[in-house]
């Protein structure tokens, strides 16, 4: 049942009805943190999802703490070099760098770039991806970038 709403949720997400979104995630929230635990990596998911609608509508301070939640979920229950561990390092990366935290970013990235380049290799998109994003925070820390 969870995993339906949450599928149905994806999908309006996706086709931008985050307010019929929001309420059908929250439900496949609640509904696993029952059966399955709060500490299981399915809740860590739906809290990943929830935190990218709420990005999505602007709200990134819940969004960090529900990324933070899905990070500390997938850190116990999959270990510290899980490449799913990467994509909340990478997700959570980008709020504290919106926030203006680019040291706090910068660690993220290069965290989640080191997992993804032992367990997926240098060439993959999805290690790409976080290399391009720090390589872009590492742009705005440059002392030529404040100079412009």
């Amino acid at each position: 049942m969870a995993a339906n709403l949450n599928n149905l949720a994806s999908l309006l997400f996706m086709q931008g009805h985050y307010g019929d979104a929001e309420p059908l995630l929250r439900r496949a929230l609640a509904i696993d943190e029952k059966v399955l635990g709060p500490e299981h990596p399915n809740v860590a998911l739906y809290l990943c999802n929830l935190g990218e609608l709420l990005k999505s509508q602007g709200d990134y301070a819940g969004a960090e703490t529900l990324e933070r939640r899905a990070l500390a979920i997938d850190e116990k229950a999959l270990g510290p070099e899980h490449p799913d561990l990467a994509l909340r390092l990478s997700n959570l990366a980008w709020l504290l760098q919106w926030d203006g935290d680019f040291a706090g970013a910068g660690a993220l990235y290069r965290r989640a770039l080191a997992i993804d380049e032992k367990a997926l290799g240098t060439t993959n998109p999805t290690t790409q991806r976080i290399r391009k994003s720090l390589e872009s925070l590492n742009s705005l820390m440059s002392p030529q970038s404040s100079k412009k």
